[in-house]
């Protein structure tokens, strides 16, 4: 028995053992698409290579299961290199590079050491992720979101488990995002309406190709930003041949399968298609533990690409989600967990945006042009209830849907050294709500409906052979239902300058005027008379100024120094409660329902500093510090008060090592100064609880603890003939750092749970300072 025991050991090991390799495809492709034939694809530090055919295809056989950087030259061309990039058994996916013309000096020979690279439009405060890097990311729980925000420049949510992007200072709502330029409003589970944030994040990483987030200089072609645009790149499916990914996460489970269609026989079909699905079992897992929550969500996603010939190619791409968040009374007494139970809303979302693209390539090689048609849309239902166990007495209500129909056309076109860009956006958008405040005496029905339009150019070249890169754009936009919105109201121009010194030193400077338009929340609310009296707001204004200069330290690392100054105007401040919305949005709440007038000002400014360095010797990582002040006006408008992002420090910190046999550890480290936050007005709750009052006029005399968050990560890959499975464990948390959380009362009862007579709140003590061990593994097949 004991030698069968050991055979079967051996067996094991030796199948685990194998030998086996991976293979890497992709295309070489300019700006415009052109397929480049001849080009070199090489994986570094190997002897693996080859060059690509008529179709600009390649095909990279025999590579032994690790992490390489994959480099991609041409004649003329800037080399581009992705780094980083994991070769697996199975699943690896498509990598494809879209080089750029070099200057006329290199026209010959291209040689150049600069292989961290943004475009002229966006030459400073930006940074990209890969799907690699997003997917090994510690802390990351595979949520794309989630890792955004250890990017430099954005501070964690409070307490640090939502996914709220707060950039530079600004509010959570001042981002936009926009998948495979599809503007998606609505990228998280139990999503704030008004706002963006969330505590989950909807994006299957298996579809991202990339993510990038600029904190400034943005492209004209997206609208309504006033601190960021986080773009999302999908990649395609297979068209050569079936593949698929089983995730089994510390929270949830995944399923995407992706392959040609209409194959036939050929190699590869001009269709494919990636789908996915997800299931939280956080509702298990919070009832096994004996927590009185129940969030319960779904989500999928899809993305079909057809090509029709050499020069025209159309995708449909879509995602949606459907969410249950519910409340279990717990089993034994807890004073923690008793107020949770009385306090949480009960939320029911679901969200669905899709839309389809045609690209079409110009036969001359000299540009292209996208348009885009798509939809979205999302259904609400926000309730607080004095009793949430038998759902009785609501104290409020928000039931709403908000959808929208977009369609954008954007012309590129390359003439010399210019590269000229314009289109137009147009946007139709209905929404109704049926809102009851008892609080604020609130209870009225709404139904808006009108379009909002936009017209955007850019234009962006090189002097000086190739040493001042500059760009300059503005946007127009408009609507049909505001007042005093006109689009030379709305004119918003932009401009960006980019200087290289020499080989390594690098100047950046951008400015900008950003406008913004009032959610819907705001736009449809009406009074008692059934006015709607934000009608006459205006557009919430943004001027960025950014200055900074670059040092290219070798082929794969840089710094970068940045001073930042972000001035606001209009800013919508809440009648009701007399402070700016810059310091709501970050909770589970609804954002702008109510009476508003824009004329709050804003400001943030500040320095960061940033180094970067790309998988070199096994190891990678980044860092950044920022040091800024964030402050905001209400009433009266001529006084400044520091907002509740107001930490002044943020420290980001992420590294890998790739160590031997596929083993990989990776950590995350994040810091966030003393942070401002809204006490309660105890008298007001004790009369309306479990309502919670907060005080506001008294925002700035308390600060909440620093926050810092210690996440290790370990991986381990194993490489089959059919399978590649990677195994993880995660360690959030290490440091056992309580994460800082404003004060948190309940009504005060006796140790059998009963309330005590007369009522009397009391400050809950939360011990949120665990280490949290989780395991994971994904299979691709």
């Amino acid at each position: 028995m004991k030698n069968r025991f050991l055979l079967i050991l051996t067996f094991i090991s030796i199948t685990i053992q194998a030998q086996v390799f991976g293979e890497l495809t992709g295309y070489v492709k300019d700006e415009m698409g052109t397929p480049l034939f001849g080009a070199s694809v090489y994986l570094e530090n190997t002897q693996i290579g080859i060059t690509t055919n008529e179709d600009g295809f390649f095909i990279l056989k025999g590579i032994e299961p690790d992490s390489y950087n994959l480099t991609a030259s041409y004649l003329g061309f800037q080399p581009q290199t992705k780094f980083n990039i994991i070769v697996k058994s199975k699943g690896n996916q498509q990598y494809n590079f879209f080089l750029t013309v070099a200057s006329e000096k290199l026209q010959e020979i291209v040689i150049t050491n600069r292989k961290i690279s943004r475009p002229k439009e966006t030459p400073l405060s930006t940074q990209t992720l890969s799907a690699n890097e997003i997917a090994t990311y510690p802390g990351g729980n595979n949520d794309v979101v989630n890792v955004a925000q250890s990017l430099p420049g954005v501070s964690p949510s409070v307490g640090g488990f939502r996914n709220d992007l707060i950039i530079r200072g600004g509010a959570p709502n001042e981002t936009v995002y926009y998948l495979d330029g599809m503007e998606i409003p609505n990228i998280n589970h139990f999503s704030t309406q008004g706002s963006s944030g969330g505590p989950v994040g909807m994006l299957n990483v298996a579809f991202i190709d990339d993510v990038t987030l600029s904190s400034s200089s943005f492209g004209a072609q997206y609208d309504n930003p006033l601190s960021g645009v986080l773009q999302f790149k999908q990649r395609k499916g297979n068209n050569r041949k079936f593949n698929g990914n089983f995730r089994l996460g510390a929270s949830e489970t995944a399923l995407t399968l992706e392959g040609p269609l209409f194959k036939n026989n050929a190699k590869e079909s001009k269709t494919s298609f990636i789908v996915s699905a997800r299931r939280s079992y956080l509702k298990f897992l919070f009832e096994l533990i004996g927590l009185p929550i129940r969030p319960d969500y779904w989500d999928y996603q899809y993305k079909i690409a057809h090509k029709v010939d050499d020069y025209n190619e159309i995708s449909v791409l879509g995602i949606g989600s459907v969410d249950d968040f519910s409340i279990e009374a717990p089993k034994e007494y807890d004073e923690e967990q008793q107020a949770t139970l009385e306090q949480v809303p009960i939320i029911e979302q679901q969200t669905n945006t899709m839309g389809v693209s045609w690209k079409r390539r110009f036969k001359d090689g000299s540009g292209f042009f996208q348009t885009t048609l798509s939809t979205n849309s999302l259904t609400n239902q926000f309730t607080r209830y004095q009793d949430n166990e038998t759902k009785s007495n609501v104290y409020f209500s928000n039931n709403s849907k908000e959808t929208e129909t977009k369609f954008r056309f954007q012309y590129t076109k390359f003439l010399s050294n210019w590269k000229f860009s314009t289109g137009v956006n147009t946007q139709y958008s209905n929404y109704s709500n049926s809102t009851i405040d008892v609080r604020s005496n609130i209870d009225y029905n709404t139904k808006i409906n009108f379009y909002k339009y936009g017209y955007f150019a850019n234009t962006t070249t090189s002097f000086f052979d190739d040493k001042l890169d500059f760009s300059f754009g503005f946007r127009l936009d408009a609507d049909t239902f505001t007042k005093n919105n006109s689009r030379s109201a709305n004119f918003s121009p932009r401009m960006s300058l980019s200087y290289n010194l020499n080989e390594v030193w690098k100047l950046n400077a951008s400015s900008g005027i950003y406008y913004k338009i009032l959610p819907y929340t705001s736009l449809g609310f009406r009074d008692a008379s059934n006015n709607l009296i934000n009608k006459d707001a205006d557009y919430t204004q943004s001027i960025h100024y950014v200055v900074g200069i670059e040092r290219i330290l070798d082929p794969a690392s840089s710094i970068t120094f940045e001073g930042f100054y972000k001035k606001y105007d209009k800013y919508p401040i809440s009648v009701l409660d007399g402070i700016s919305l810059a310091n709501k949005g970050a909770g589970f709440e609804v954002l702008g329902n109510e009476e508003i007038e824009t004329i709050g000002k804003g400001r943030t400014f500040g320095t960061e500093l940033l180094y970067q360095q790309k998988l070199t010797n096994n190891f990678y990582g980044i860092f950044s510090y920022t040091f800024f002040y964030s402050e905001f006006t209400g009433f009266p408008t001529s006084k400044y008060v520091p907002s509740v992002w107001d930490s002044r420090h943020l420290i980001s910190l992420t590294g890998g090592y790739k160590l031997k046999k596929n083993w990989e550890l990776s950590s995350r480290f994040r810091f966030s100064g003393k942070t401002p936050y809204v006490p309660i007005n105890k008298e007001e709750t004790l009369n309306s609880y479990p309502n919670i009052v907060l005080d506001y006029s008294r925002l700035g005399e308390f600060k909440l603890k620093t926050f810092n968050q210690l996440d290790v990560r370990i991986d381990k890959k194993w490489n089959l003939k059919k399978y590649a499975i990677d195994l993880y464990i995660e360690f959030q948390n290490l440091l056992t750092h309580n994460a800082p959380q404003p004060p948190e009362y309940g009504l005060e009862r006796n140790d059998k749970g009963e309330q005590v007579t007369p009522k009397n709140l009391v400050e809950i003590k939360t011990d949120n300072g665990k280490l949290i061990p989780s395991i994971g593994f994904v299979i691709d097949f």
